[in-house]
């Protein structure tokens, strides 16, 4: 499953679960399978959140590697 999609399954999930009108067995299975899929989430973004990088040109116009920063110039590492 994409990133996408276990989102999307989580969302549902989480009406699911607001709406309150499962059983207690139907609830537990589903609050599990949210647990599953926000860890499985937290994994994917940790490992983008490593990938992301800038591509900068150093003045002697090679290419190097710098940290992502937000907008504030603070690393996001």
């Amino acid at each position: 499953m994409s990133f996408s999609d276990d989102l999307e399954e989580l969302q549902s999930i989480v009406k699911r679960l607001e709406e309150s009108s499962l059983s207690l067995e139907e609830a537990l299975a589903d609050f599990e399978k949210g647990i599953s899929l926000v860890r499985r989430c937290q994994r994917f973004l940790l490992e983008a959140e490593q990938k992301i990088t800038i591509l900068t040109t150093s003045q002697e116009g090679a290419l190097k590697e710098a940290p992502w920063e937000d907008e504030e110039g603070e690393s996001l590492h």
